[in-house]
C-alpha cells in the first residue's frame, strides 16, 4: 500500500549533483564549467585543483559530490566516469548601491548562479 518509487531523473549509467547559490555571475561560472565538460573525472579534478579561478573550489566540490553519488547511490565505477554535462543557471541577484555625484545612485548588482554536473560511466575500449 506504499507509494511507488520515484523514477530516476537520469539514466542507469549516470549520476548528478547540483549546487545552488554560488556567489558569482553565470558567465564567469560557465568559463570554469566549460573547462571540465567531456573530460574524465580524475583529469577534471586535477584541472580544478590547479585553476586560478576563485569559483573553481566550489565547482570541484560539486564534481566530488556527483562522483560520490555515482559510487554510493548508483554503484558506478569511479575510474570509468566522465563529466557528461555541466550546465550553469541564473539564480537571484542582490541589488546594492552606492551614492554617486550630483545626488545620483549607482546600482551594484551581485548575481548568484547554480551549477549542475552530470557524470556518466563509459566502458573503456580495449
Amino acid at each position: 500500500m506504499g507509494k511507488e518509487k520515484n523514477p530516476r531523473r537520469v539514466a542507469d549509467n549516470e549520476a548528478m549533483a547540483k549546487t545552488r547559490m554560488l556567489r558569482t555571475s553565470p558567465q564567469k561560472l560557465n568559463l570554469v564549467a566549460a573547462m571540465i565538460r567531456g573530460k574524465k573525472v580524475d583529469k577534471a579534478l586535477a584541472d580544478l585543483t590547479f585553476s586560478k579561478k576563485r569559483i573553481a573550489v566550489d565547482v570541484k566540490k560539486c564534481l566530488q559530490s556527483a562522483i560520490a553519488n555515482a559510487e554510493n547511490n548508483h554503484g558506478l565505477d569511479v575510474d570509468e566516469l566522465v563529466v557528461a554535462e555541466a550546465w550553469v543557471g541564473k539564480n537571484l541577484v542582490m541589488k546594492r548601491g552606492r551614492p554617486r555625484a550630483r545626488g545620483r545612485f549607482g546600482k551594484i548588482m551581485k548575481p548568484f548562479s547554480e551549477l549542475t554536473i552530470k557524470v556518466r560511466q563509459i566502458e573503456e575500449q580495449a
